[in-house]
């Protein structure tokens, strides 16, 4: 799948998606933010596809919001700014909850800057790879706005409430090294092959059931706001579908026969 704005390539069960303005660093802009939806929808409902990785074309990951958009809604006739803003609201969270509740793992390669929206749709992946040239910067508070891509709620879960409050209350940049040692990215790769290292990661981390996975990652992203006799009421009721699965049965069998196979052979 190739659009305008996204490119979407899947070998040996590894989609990998870019966003592609590389000319406004992949600022996301309402119709790139339309081909994202399209392209997470069809990666989501593929079962072909094991795993996700999602990077930038050019020299950034993503900018953040457009901000051709951004005059644009200033432009808007005074009572209808409000409802305009909350129309974009819904299309924002969508694409990133599409990004969250991705039933197989996902992993950014963050291949330079991640500004804004653009770090919060990093963070909304399961995994953080990014290369030399990277940093993440919360900047909404320098447009007088609040970070809107989900970033308030995933980044307390990755860096603490007390840092997470320091980072978007500064706007501040976060340099590579410190973004390691907070937590905020899990491995780092040069430049040359980041896409290809994070492939291969994706590769790894999506070898076992497709179903124990879905289901494994939709109740740990409820972990920290969950009790935990839901969180084993989920836990049950998850497990008993697993039970039926074709990968559960042939896992057993296999390792049945392996165990017969070495107790005749002894």
């Amino acid at each position: 799948m190739t659009s305008k704005f996204i490119e979407l390539k899947t070998e040996e069960g590894i989609a990998t998606l870019y966003l592609n303005r590389p000319e406004k660093r992949n600022a996301m802009s309402d119709d790139m933010r339309t081909e994202l939806i399209e392209a997470l929808e069809r990666v989501a409902a593929d079962k072909a596809i094991r795993a996700l990785v999602l990077t930038g074309n050019g020299k950034g990951f993503c900018a953040g919001g457009d901000i051709a958009g951004m005059e644009k809604r200033m432009q808007a006739p005074a009572g209808e700014v409000a409802y305009n803003g909350w129309h974009r609201q819904q299309r924002v969270h969508h694409a990133i909850s599409l990004l969250h509740t991705m039933p197989k793992p996902t992993i950014a390669a963050v291949n330079g800057s991640a500004s804004g929206l653009g770090a919060d749709t990093a963070l909304a992946c399961d995994f953080i790879v990014a290369n030399e040239h990277a940093n993440f910067t919360w900047s909404y508070i320098h447009r007088g706005i609040i970070p809107d891509g989900g970033g308030m709620y995933f980044l307390p879960r990755r860096v603490g409430l007390v840092k997470a409050k320091e980072l978007i209350f500064s706007g501040r940049k976060v340099e590579l090294e410190e973004a390691v040692a907070i937590g905020l990215v899990d491995r780092v790769s040069k430049s040359e092959s980041l896409v290809t290292d994070a492939q291969a990661w994706a590769k790894e981390l999506s070898k076992g059931s497709a179903t124990a996975l879905a289901l494994g990652k939709t109740i740990l992203n409820q972990t920290f706001e969950t009790s935990a006799a839901q969180i084993f009421s989920q836990g049950s009721q998850a497990q008993g579908i697993c039970y039926t699965s074709t990968e559960h049965r042939d896992a057993v069998m296999a390792f049945l026969e392996k165990a017969a196979a070495a107790k005749a052979n002894k």
